[in-house]
Protein backbone atom coordinates (compact mmCIF):
# COMPACT_ATOMS: atom_id res chain seq x y z
CA UNK A 1 0.00 0.00 0.00
CA UNK A 2 1.25 3.49 -0.84
CA UNK A 3 1.43 6.62 1.29
CA UNK A 4 1.12 10.19 -0.03
CA UNK A 5 2.54 13.31 1.62
CA UNK A 6 1.41 16.72 0.34
CA UNK A 7 2.96 20.15 0.84
CA UNK A 8 2.96 23.66 -0.59
CA UNK A 9 -0.41 25.04 0.43
CA UNK A 10 -0.86 28.46 1.97
CA UNK A 11 -2.31 31.95 1.64
CA UNK A 12 -1.83 33.87 -1.61
CA UNK A 13 -3.31 37.04 -3.13
CA UNK A 14 -5.53 36.95 -6.22
CA UNK A 15 -3.36 36.75 -9.31
CA UNK A 16 -0.57 35.05 -7.40
CA UNK A 17 1.02 31.64 -7.81
CA UNK A 18 1.57 28.55 -5.71
CA UNK A 19 3.10 25.12 -6.32
CA UNK A 20 1.79 22.01 -4.58
CA UNK A 21 3.83 18.81 -4.19
CA UNK A 22 2.76 15.23 -3.50
CA UNK A 23 5.43 12.67 -2.66
CA UNK A 24 4.49 9.00 -2.96
CA UNK A 25 5.97 5.86 -1.50
CA UNK A 26 6.30 2.67 -3.54
CA UNK A 27 8.30 1.32 -6.45
CA UNK A 28 5.76 1.48 -9.29
CA UNK A 29 5.04 5.23 -9.29
CA UNK A 30 6.47 5.75 -12.78
CA UNK A 31 3.81 3.60 -14.48
CA UNK A 32 0.75 4.91 -12.66
CA UNK A 33 -1.71 7.75 -13.19
CA UNK A 34 -1.75 10.55 -10.61
CA UNK A 35 -4.24 13.34 -10.05
CA UNK A 36 -5.22 16.42 -8.10
CA UNK A 37 -8.68 17.14 -6.68
CA UNK A 38 -10.04 19.94 -4.52
CA UNK A 39 -12.89 20.49 -2.09
CA UNK A 40 -14.28 23.83 -0.95
CA UNK A 41 -16.46 24.19 2.17
CA UNK A 42 -20.01 23.03 1.48
CA UNK A 43 -19.10 21.57 -1.91
CA UNK A 44 -18.30 18.12 -3.26
CA UNK A 45 -14.76 17.12 -4.06
CA UNK A 46 -14.02 17.93 -7.70
CA UNK A 47 -11.46 16.88 -10.27
CA UNK A 48 -8.68 19.34 -11.06
CA UNK A 49 -5.97 17.62 -13.11
CA UNK A 50 -4.54 14.23 -14.13
CA UNK A 51 -1.21 13.06 -15.50
CA UNK A 52 -0.54 9.57 -16.85
CA UNK A 53 2.66 7.55 -17.04
CA UNK A 54 3.84 9.09 -20.32
CA UNK A 55 3.05 12.67 -19.37
CA UNK A 56 -0.34 13.15 -20.99
CA UNK A 57 -2.53 15.55 -19.03
CA UNK A 58 -6.17 16.43 -18.52
CA UNK A 59 -7.64 19.47 -16.74
CA UNK A 60 -10.95 20.72 -15.44
CA UNK A 61 -12.29 23.58 -17.54
CA UNK A 62 -12.16 25.89 -14.53
CA UNK A 63 -8.36 25.65 -14.26
CA UNK A 64 -7.32 25.07 -17.88
CA UNK A 65 -4.67 27.54 -18.95
CA UNK A 66 -3.83 28.51 -15.37
CA UNK A 67 -2.76 25.24 -13.69
CA UNK A 68 -0.12 22.75 -14.81
CA UNK A 69 0.30 19.20 -13.51
CA UNK A 70 3.70 17.54 -13.83
CA UNK A 71 5.69 14.66 -12.37
CA UNK A 72 9.25 13.75 -11.46
CA UNK A 73 9.49 9.96 -11.44
CA UNK A 74 13.00 10.00 -9.98
CA UNK A 75 11.52 11.68 -6.90
CA UNK A 76 8.17 9.82 -6.88
CA UNK A 77 6.52 13.24 -6.84
CA UNK A 78 3.64 14.92 -8.67
CA UNK A 79 3.25 18.71 -8.76
CA UNK A 80 0.50 21.21 -9.37
CA UNK A 81 1.68 24.64 -10.49
CA UNK A 82 -1.12 27.15 -9.93
CA UNK A 83 -0.92 30.56 -11.61
CA UNK A 84 -3.35 33.48 -11.88
CA UNK A 85 -5.11 32.28 -8.77
CA UNK A 86 -8.68 33.39 -8.07
CA UNK A 87 -10.68 33.46 -4.82
CA UNK A 88 -12.82 30.62 -6.18
CA UNK A 89 -9.72 28.42 -6.22
CA UNK A 90 -9.80 28.43 -2.41
CA UNK A 91 -10.14 24.82 -1.26
CA UNK A 92 -8.38 21.88 0.30
CA UNK A 93 -6.33 20.23 -2.45
CA UNK A 94 -5.84 16.45 -2.47
CA UNK A 95 -3.41 14.23 -4.36
CA UNK A 96 -4.79 10.91 -5.66
CA UNK A 97 -2.99 7.70 -6.56
CA UNK A 98 -5.50 6.10 -8.92
CA UNK A 99 -4.42 2.45 -9.03
CA UNK A 100 -4.51 2.11 -5.24
CA UNK A 101 -7.40 4.57 -4.70
CA UNK A 102 -5.29 6.37 -2.10
CA UNK A 103 -5.59 10.06 -1.19
CA UNK A 104 -3.16 12.46 0.40
CA UNK A 105 -4.05 14.22 3.64
CA UNK A 106 -4.94 17.44 1.84
CA UNK A 107 -3.35 20.89 1.86
CA UNK A 108 -5.23 24.17 2.30
CA UNK A 109 -5.01 26.80 -0.45
CA UNK A 110 -6.54 30.18 0.36
CA UNK A 111 -6.71 32.95 -2.25
CA UNK A 112 -7.61 36.27 -0.65
CA UNK A 113 -6.50 39.88 -0.45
Amino acid sequence: QVHLVESGGGLVQPGGSLRLSCAASGSRFAIDDMGWYRQAPGKQREFVALIDSVGRTNYADSVKGRFTISRDNAKNTVYLQMNSLKPEDTAVYYCKYYVFNVWGQGTQVTVSS
